[in-house]
Order: structure tokens, then sequence, then C-alpha cells
């Protein structure tokens, strides 16, 4: 019955003629979707001459019905022996009750490498869909108006940031998602169905300690979100062993710790797993959240050097 309520009121909460975008997806191994958020991250935390591929599974509120279930899948590349720019694409799918929200993007970042580290700035421009496909509990013999029917929708997405990579292993970014606040309509029947997407701001930064125990370092994270209606932040913070494995915690304010696991196997390679702990009103009907990554890097090796056995190049 508990889940019965907490579903019912999150649906009408959102029924009122336009339906307006809540919070972006909440990922709790965030320092491995940087892109898709920032797109001036893209291909800087890398290296150089390669091609990055990540994907996350988010189920989040186990067992809560039409809780959000959510899916993302980056691939950047730092090509700098050929070209200036750092391209990436990012594509995010999110489903929470009746709602489905598809999020495809091209990014485009322009890395200045000075002394002290790289500041890159980037944009992102792409698709945003949404659909819903309501199925309304009796009673059915009479319309309700205010009740949004089915309908589908696609706009025009733009993401910009701007990222700092120092040197001693530290970064910080500024960025905003949804820029331009696409507005997304179908008319179904004679009701016009609209839904728009809420501008986002985000502000994140990390360092990496190194020397922490032996061939140990701590990898410590914060991001910090807000559409000027809700606020959250993660902090984080995760004990790299000898680059091969990671254990770590993560606060979410006013809604959960995680649990960090993760291994990687070879260079340029992880698998991670995390659990969410609900400290909010959740934790009485929720079983957590469970949160899967894959990544794997592809560095292009140098060309060999060749030599002339002519006599005139010896």
């Amino acid at each position: 019955m508990k889940k019965k309520i907490i579903l019912l009121t999150s649906l009408f909460s959102v029924v009122a003629g336009t339906l307006v975008a809540q919070q972006d997806k909440l990922i709790t191994h965030f320092m491995y979707d940087k892109m898709s958020i920032n797109p001036g991250e893209t291909g800087v935390d890398q290296g150089d001459n390669s091609i990055c591929a990540n994907t996350i599974y988010r189920n989040q509120w186990d067992k809560v019905n039409g809780a959000p279930n959510s899916a993302v899948l980056n691939v950047e590349s730092n090509l700098r022996r050929f070209i200036p720019v750092n391209i990436g694409v990012s594509f995010f799918h999110d489903a929470i009750g009746f709602n489905r929200q598809n999020n495809v993007l091209l990014n485009a970042a322009f890395p200045l490498h000075l002394n002290p580290g790289t500041l890159s700035v980037g944009v992102g421009v792409g698709m945003v869909n949404f659909g819903m496909a309501p199925t309304w509990v009796p009673p059915q013999t009479m319309i309700d108006p205010t009740l949004p029917a089915e309908f589908a929708a696609t706009n025009v997405d733009m993401n910009f940031g701007v990222y700092w990579k120092g040197n001693a292993d530290y970064y910080a970014g500024l960025s905003s998602t949804h820029l331009n606040e696409s507005i997304l309509t179908q008319t179904v029947g004679t009701i016009p169905q609209t839904y728009q997407v809420a501008r986002h701001y985000y502000i994140m930064g990390g360092k990496k300690f190194s020397g922490i125990g032996q061939n140990g370092q701590i990898d410590a994270n914060v991001l910090m979100r807000t559409d000027f209606v809700k606020f959250s932040a993660d902090i984080n913070a995760r004990y790299i062993w000898n680059n091969q494995f990671y254990g770590g915690l993560t606060y979410r304010t006013s809604d959960a710790i995680a649990v960090m696991v993760g291994w990687m196997p070879i260079q340029g390679a992880v698998i991670g797993y995390s659990y969410d702990v609900n400290i909010n009103k959740l934790a009485s009907v929720s079983r957590g959240s469970h949160e899967i990554l894959l990544k794997y890097c592809y560095y292009i090796p140098k060309p060999p050097i060749t030599k002339s056995n002519h006599p005139r190049w010896l």
C-alpha cells in the first residue's frame, strides 16, 4: 500500500497541464560520467591519443513501483596527435513511472594546454525525447482533462561546460545542461500535452592524494547540482590500491549513503558496483539502489620509429 501511495503521489505532483522536468539523473559513480553533464571534460581526463567508452546502469529505489531506472553510455576521444578538438557522444535513458526520456548529445571540447594544467571549454548539441503512456486507475467512464494522456515529442537539447584539469591530480568544473529549456508539445485529440525540460547547473571538483599506505591513493570527489527548485550534493572518497582495486563511500545530501567497490583488471578498464542505502522516508519501503559500471579505454600506439639503411643517412 505504501508503494502505491508513493507512486500516485509522484504522478499527481506533475499533473497540471504542463509537465516540468525534475532533477537530472543521479549517478553514484559520477566521476565516470562527467562528460554527460559537463562537455568541457570530454577526453581531458583519459590522456592523449585514446578512445574511452563507459556504461552505467542504475536501478534506483529497488522494489518501489515506478522508481527510476537509468542507463548511460558515453564514448569520448582524445586524439591530440591527429586533431586539436576532443569529440564525444553521450546517450542517456531514464524510465520513471509512466515516463520515458532519452537524450543523445554530440560533445566537442576545445582544450588549452597550459603549464599548470589544461583548461577546456565544451559544448554539447543533440536531441531530447520525452514520452509517457499512462494507465489510469478507474473510474474509466469519465474523462478527466487534467490527467496527461499518452504522447511523445522530440526537440533540440544543448549543454555547456568549462573544465580545469590540474597537473597535480585535481580538477574543477562548472556546467549547465538543457540550456535552451526545450518545450516538447503534442496535441492529443484537442488537448495539448506539454513537457518542459528544466535547465540544471553543476559544480564539480576532486583531487587524488598519493602515498596513502603501500601503493595506495585516495580519490576524493564532490558534485553539486540544482535546478533552482531542488539542490543536492554528492561527496565521496575512494581508496585505490595499486591501481587494481578500489572501495569507498558516498554521501548524498538528504537522500542516501552508498558503498562503492571496483576492480581495474588492466590499464584503462574498470568494473564497478555501488549500493545506496536510503536515509530519508523511502528507507521504510525501498531496498536501496544498485549501480553497475563498465569502462574500457583503447590507447592508440605510437607509430614505430623507422631507420633508413641508406648510407647517406647512417
